[in-house]
């Protein structure tokens, strides 16, 4: 596992589009979040300490981000031949061992993930109605053996958008496992 933080692309960026297959193959488009007070795009992965971490306290998060008129998107971005935990049976698994209540998507090219600036498993990017971005960054301040999550850190931004104001500036990387790019696949940005 090689621990790394998330980029923090520019606030004000807008959301790429996307169309990705969730396990039962079902298309999902950013379009389904047309009319949300806000869209969480979540970078996720099966078999990331760090997403196990705080994989039950975001389904929460979730579940109450949807009820106040939010829309939420996973994707999965690892290379599945090098990774096959990540594969979409095992996602399907997942999806409903924790009880994720929003599309958890394949990004098999791994292109989104590229037009995201994903470096990580986490990496949050919270987006307004208009879709800009507001938010880009970590859960909470815990870590695997190290604290309880809580998403106090997502929570915070999610609630101020929805109250219509402008989350924080004061923003943290998330961190976590890096993205499993396939070989000959990485980014520029993600080459060390």
């Amino acid at each position: 596992m090689v621990r790394v933080p998330s980029q923090m692309i520019e606030l004000g960026s807008e959301a790429p589009d996307f169309s990705l297959p969730d396990p039962d193959g079902v298309m999902h488009t950013l379009d389904e979040a047309s009319g949300a007070k806000g869209i969480v795009v979540a970078f996720l992965s099966n078999h990331c300490p760090f997403v196990k971490h705080l994989a039950d306290e975001f389904a929460g998060f979730a579940r109450e981000f949807i009820a106040q008129g939010g829309a939420v998107f996973a994707i999965m971005s690892n290379d599945i031949e090098g990774y096959p935990d990540d594969a979409p049976p095992r996602m399907a698994e997942e999806s409903a061992l924790r009880g994720y209540t929003f599309p958890y998507v394949h990004d098999a090219e791994q292109l989104v993930a590229k037009a995201y600036g994903a470096t990580c498993t986490p990496d949050f990017f919270l987006y307004g109605p208009d879709r800009r971005l507001v938010y880009r960054g970590q859960f909470d301040d815990s870590r695997p053996n190290s604290g309880t999550a809580t998403g106090a850190d997502l929570r915070a931004a999610a609630d101020a958008l929805l109250a219509g104001h402008a989350p924080t500036d004061v923003q943290k990387p998330s961190l976590g496992c890096n993205i499993k790019w396939r070989s000959g696949n990485e980014p520029e940005y993600a080459r060390s």
